[in-house]
């Protein structure tokens, strides 16, 4: 699996399994089974609850820590520079790995929520993320469900520019301005709810292009997202599936094909932006 640069240098793999909704059980088991059908990029966050089931399985694994790429996030209710610092505590202590290979900022405190008091906030809970990568105990630092307008607002204060920008991204949700502006400023996107939900998988338009490549709609939608340049996180609790969803490496879609799936309109997914969430 071929991987993309971040601005620091590292490399992430462009492809990654996703652990939301999954117990810790189900969790160790489903990671296990990815890395051995050939992932090296496994997403959790302490919101999800998994975190020691995940680590569970990269330590039990017979694949190199370095050839692992591990991302966590901290959570809304731990927000702000101390608070922070204690939840990437619980997160090492619950994965017991040495370092992590990447943490998140879940989701920005908007002016929804706290006003003008969101600047400050956001600026406290990267900071702390700032420090931990500069002790080494993170190897890149990045942000979920940021909007354009957050980002600059955080680098007002911000050292150290975001290598990565988790959002929402799947057909007939682009999100075109945000990507636009994490591409300008090399800031890589990973893709979450690349698959949408069932109902955009059973999408004619989809299901034509994908057969013409001898593919199903999930490969197609993980190729296209490849192909923009973004990183896919994808998920299933099924060994079969889960071996499936990676081989998406021996076609391209051609620049016709990717230019009708992009002109696709909202079909299923949360659709949700972050000025707008009250958690």
């Amino acid at each position: 699996m071929k991987g993309f640069y971040l601005n620091n240098g590292v490399v992430i793999p462009c492809i990654g399994y996703g652990t939301w909704r999954l117990s810790n059980e189900e969790a160790e088991h489903s990671v296990c089974e990815a890395l051995r059908a050939g992932y090296r990029l496994i997403d959790t966050a302490s919101y999800y609850g998994n975190e020691k089931g995940v680590g569970e399985a990269v330590r039990k694994s017979c694949i190199s820590r370095e050839e692992i790429f591990v991302t966590s996030k901290v959570w809304n209710t731990d927000r702000g520079y101390d608070k922070t610092k204690d939840a990437f505590a619980r997160t090492m202590q619950n994965l017991k790995l040495e370092y992590l290979d990447l943490y998140l900022i879940h989701w920005p405190a908007n002016y929804k929520q706290f006003g003008d008091h969101a600047k400050e906030i956001n600026a406290g809970t990267w900071c702390a993320l700032e420090e931990l990568y500069s002790e080494g105990r993170i190897k890149s630092i990045g942000l979920s469900n940021f909007l354009a307008h957050h980002i600059d607002t955080l680098m007002e204060t911000a050292k150290i520019k975001p290598m990565v920008n988790q959002i929402e991204f799947h057909p007939g949700w682009n999100q075109e301005d945000t990507i636009d502006y994490c591409h300008k400023n090399s800031i890589l996107v990973q893709g979450w709810k690349t698959l949408g939900r069932n109902g955009m998988l059973r999408n004619q338009v989809l299901m034509q292009i994908a057969q013409k490549y001898d593919k199903n709609t999930v490969q197609l939608c993980i190729r296209w997202a490849i192909q923009h340049g973004i990183v896919p996180l994808v998920k299933s609790a099924y060994t079969g599936r889960i071996d499936e969803n990676i081989k998406v490496f021996d076609f391209i879609i051609d620049v016709q094909d990717m230019e009708t799936i992009d002109s696709l309109q909202f079909l299923e997914g949360q659709g949700i932006l972050s000025d707008e969430v009250d958690y």
